[in-house]
């Protein structure tokens, strides 16, 4: 982690101290290897970004004395939709995401997600949390990503999508299309990332239909891990 992170209500029991235990402390400890008189990066969750002087470290509690003097980086004007894959991969997508600064990321259901998928613990609302905060320590943010769900393809593409993509470039990857992937745009952008084994024809058919462009990102059928990466560089770079 670079940056630890700090719940708002963390701040609310005294004067500019913190105490904290678990996850945090340990990695402080076992990772970091700080000592007490060390400083820290800090921040609040959707808040600012300061430091923290350690003035305990024991086996049960890490005591910091903080303050906060700068704002976190700007987010990207980017909405990444996101068919969901399976839940490894989703966990590390939902910290790679966050951490390279997306605004919002939308969960969804195609033809090739697979139905079991949806039943799996990490998609439970604290478990998300967790692994949208690892990406932002990692990224030394504090704002997290808004992140919605929707499994069904048809009410994403009549109902949620239309009003979410309005005024907004709006980016399908998908393997053998004419068009290759912009460069170096200065709109606010969103990106259909499919699934392994990617989108039906049909899909692509009613995603370009309400104004979805699909785009090629070289030769290569790429895993949807590097694929948003490799967005976020060629968009924003």
């Amino acid at each position: 982690m670079n940056c630890l992170l700090l719940e708002p209500e963390e701040l609310a029991a005294g004067e500019g101290v913190v105490h904290l235990s678990g996850r945090r402390r340990r990695h402080a400890d076992e990772i970091l290897k700080v000592r007490e008189g060390d400083t820290l990066r800090v921040g609040v969750i959707d808040g600012p970004l300061g430091r923290g002087e350690i003035l305990r470290l024991d086996r049960d509690v890490l005591e910091l004395r903080v303050r906060f003097e700068e704002e976190p980086p700007p987010k990207l004007p980017l909405q990444v939709v996101l068919a969901l894959p399976r839940p490894p991969v989703f966990r590390r997508l939902l910290s790679t995401i966050a951490g390279l600064g997306a605004e919002s990321i939308l969960v969804v259901g195609t033809k090739r997600t697979e139905k079991s998928f949806w039943n799996s613990r990490a998609l439970e609302r604290e478990a998300v949390r967790e692994r949208l905060l690892l990406g932002l320590e990692q990224a030394k943010d504090t704002r997290l990503p808004e992140v919605v769900f929707q499994r069904y393809f048809e009410p994403l593409v009549e109902e949620l999508l239309p009003p979410r993509i309005e005024g907004r470039l709006s980016l399908l990857p998908h393997p053998g299309s004419p068009s290759p992937c912009p460069h170096a745009v200065s709109v606010p952008v969103t990106v259909f990332v499919g699934p392994e084994g990617g989108f039906l024809d049909y899909e692509v058919e009613r995603l370009a239909g309400i104004g979805f462009l699909p785009v090629a990102l070289g030769e290569r059928v790429l895993r949807v891990e590097p694929v948003i990466p490799l967005l976020v560089g060629r968009l924003f770079g």
